[in-house]
């Protein structure tokens, strides 16, 4: 049995569209309460809420409301060709991937390609940027999934564990600690460190020290990893990193070495991560599946 009616589907695009409830009404020429009411048995059947609504402010669109109405909108562009026996315009379905920034050089060429061959019929789009305007991103629905660090994501968000990825010491050849298979932060905090701001913060760097006690001396604070780099390599100081490129040389070509660091509470998880808690868009769920088995061997 159907229980949302094809005036509860033009409801829910009139609010997408117009941003709010009043003018939605006036658009469709119905009061302003009967809209709330219709919206409210809309969230009760189907489980979950299609809008944020908040007093004073525009309503905001869901993750999963967006699909709704995507969705919504083709169904009521195809019942309007029955009527008049014309076809409907086909509807355009997109996909945007969002990446951590320090993640993306080594993840998102390959997750792009896997969604692409998987969904060839669909638009994939991307956009990398770091923790917090991802988040943000997921928020407002402009992205749909991200790849990132597991940093204090709340209940609200479904994730799926990829892998660990281990910080690295970044070394000068002719640094004393350069010949060692590993190295631990005690080790590390002997020496003057050089920290980036790209990527995961300096001021997470220095807890992982602080969380054992450590209180090392910073040397440079330096706006990219390529420049941090740099600066290892003319023996600046010893370099710490999430993001390890595979080329041992600085962008001025001298040498680098790259050794991980064994403290097992430095690892931090590589998720995939949505916005919401309950059955997700059939596309979004899917292309999650492929890009956790794609990822978990592109693993930088």
């Amino acid at each position: 049995m159907l229980y949302l009616t094809l005036r509860h589907y033009e409801y829910a695009c009139a609010i997408a569209a117009e941003g709010s409830l009043s003018a939605a009404a006036a658009r469709l020429n119905v009061s302003q309460p009967a809209l709330s009411n219709a919206l409210d048995r809309i969230d009760t059947q189907l489980g979950y809420p299609l809008f944020i609504r908040k007093r004073g402010a525009a309503l905001a669109v869901t993750p999963q409301g967006r699909r709704f109405v995507e969705r919504a909108e083709a169904l009521l562009a195809r019942a309007a060709s029955l009527e008049t026996g014309q076809d409907a315009q086909p509807t355009t379905t997109r996909l945007t991937l969002g990446c951590f920034s320090d993640l993306a050089p080594f993840l998102l060429a390959p997750a792009l390609q896997h969604l692409r061959q998987a969904y060839p019929q669909i638009t994939v789009s991307h956009r990398a940027a770091a923790f917090e305007p991802l988040i943000s991103a997921l928020l407002d629905g402009s992205i749909d999934i991200a790849v990132t660090y597991d940093l204090g994501l709340d209940a609200g968000f479904t994730r799926t564990s990829l892998f660990h990825q281990r910080p690295v010491a970044v070394l000068s050849p002719d640094h004393h600690l350069a010949r060692q298979p590993d190295i631990s932060l005690r080790d590390l905090s002997q020496h003057p460190l050089i920290l980036s701001d790209e990527g995961l913060s300096a001021q997470h760097m220095l807890g992982l020290f602080r969380r054992h006690g450590l209180q090392p001396v910073v040397a440079h604070r330096t706006p990219s990893l390529e420049i941090m780099r740099s600066l290892t390599a003319h023996g600046e100081g010893a370099g710490i990193s999430y993001a390890a490129p595979f080329a041992l040389h600085s962008y001025d070509g001298q040498p680098l070495v790259a050794i991980p660091i064994r403290d097992p509470d430095a690892s931090e998880p590589v998720i995939l991560a949505r916005h919401g808690t309950g059955p997700g868009d059939p596309i979004i769920e899917g292309a999650m599946d492929i890009l956790t088995e794609a990822l978990k061997s592109q693993r930088p």
